[in-house]
């Protein structure tokens, strides 16, 4: 208590006592700013009509309006994932519009892979599902969507937007409400006829069904009223904020054998990241044998064929040149080592499974530096 008190007497103790009461008068009179964000009650309080395709929804009852508040309230307060929402929505929205509106679908339906992957070509949940539009893999096979090892089109834009078209216009058929047909969709449609059979209505807002699918329409709408004003409910983006609308070029070309992708990408005058990028649906490193449509950045399909020729025989020379015989005692990490080339290249180039032995005799290929595909330039 002697060493405290002396401390206390001090003038370090002082010091720090007018600092302290510095600190606090700067914050006590500094100004106060506005809340750039509008208070959530106000944001609940939409117009007396929400539709979704058409269809009114009856906020007017409580327990819809409590669902729909709830979905609101969610949305609102993620606000980074709403602004990424918003910011992604220029380079795919308009896409997804022009497959609906060829379709002779409502154009509300573009909501939904927003609610579904946030717009995200990648996005996976816990059921298997895939892509924009989250179709899982039997699903998406059944609406025309290759789904293998090689390609997954669930990942591209175009064809999941064009399978989810012919399978909402499915279900309207079967149930006579996009409502439902919404619901159909989320919980699949044997799902939804079993419970419409016992519960004795068909009726989205009346029905009790798994709590995903009580939830599910109200994000959509949420969305929805989100995406459509912005502005009203705080979020100030100016056009640069916006990420830009994708931009590429098509490109048709034949591949005789196994062709790497960073070779194409050399041929488009870009990287194999691009490739990768704008053909989400391509998988792994190489591209099976047979015809291929994909997309490049603008402007790097002029004298594509030529340079994609001029590349593919250097690599076909190439591993011509590079075959290696394993031998006795040979295992992958002495055969990387010996040839100064990363083992995981070796196992690449060579679809080989790491867990699995090699064997004398088996044929390795191995590529100089470069001649596999890379960039050039």
């Amino acid at each position: 208590m002697d060493i405290l008190e002396g401390f206390k007497r001090s003038r370090a103790w002082r010091s720090l006592f007018v600092l302290g009461l510095i600190l606090a008068l700067e914050v006590w009179c500094r100004p106060v700013r506005a809340n750039p964000f509008p208070p959530l009650i106000p944001s609940l309080k939409v117009a007396d009509e929400i539709t979704f395709c058409g269809e009114r929804v009856p906020l007017e009852i409580q327990d819809v309006r409590e669902r729909f508040e709830k979905e609101m309230l969610l949305s609102l307060w993620d606000r980074p994932q709403v602004i990424l929402w918003l910011k992604r929505s220029r380079r795919y929205l308009p896409i997804i519009e022009d497959i609906l509106r060829r379709g002779g679908v409502p154009h509300d339906l573009k909501y939904i892979p927003v609610a579904e992957s946030a717009l995200r070509p990648h996005a996976g949940s816990r059921k298997g599902a895939i892509g924009f539009w989250q179709f899982r893999e039997d699903p998406g096979r059944r609406y025309g969507l290759t789904i293998n090892g090689r390609i997954d089109q669930r990942r591209n834009i175009f064809s999941s937007t064009r399978a989810a078209v012919r399978c909402l216009k499915d279900l309207h058929e079967i149930f006579r409400s996009w409502a439902l047909a919404a619901a159909a969709y989320n919980m699949g449609k044997d799902g939804l006829l079993s419970e419409i059979m016992e519960q004795g209505t068909r009726n989205y807002y009346r029905l009790y069904l798994p709590l995903e699918t009580q939830r599910y329409l109200f994000r959509i709408i949420s969305v929805k009223l989100i995406l459509e004003n912005p502005e009203s409910y705080g979020f100030q983006l100016t056009h640069k904020d916006y990420y830009p609308p994708l931009s590429f070029d098509r490109v048709e070309f034949e591949c005789f054998e196994e062709t790497p992708i960073a070779l194409v990408a050399n041929a488009a005058k870009t990287h194999f990241k691009m490739i990768k990028d704008l053909n989400p649906e391509i998988r792994g490193y190489y591209l099976a044998p047979g015809k291929h449509v994909i997309l490049v950045p603008r402007g790097g399909s002029k004298g594509f064929q030529p340079r994609y020729k001029k590349r593919l025989r250097e690599f076909l020379e190439a591993g011509r040149d590079k075959i290696y015989i394993v031998r006795e005692g040979d295992n992958l990490s002495a055969i990387a080592e010996q040839f100064d080339i990363p083992i995981t290249s070796l196992i690449l180039w060579n679809k080989l499974d790491p867990r699995k032995p090699i064997h004398p005799g088996d044929k390795l290929v191995i590529y100089p530096s470069g001649a596999s595909g890379g960039e050039s330039r």
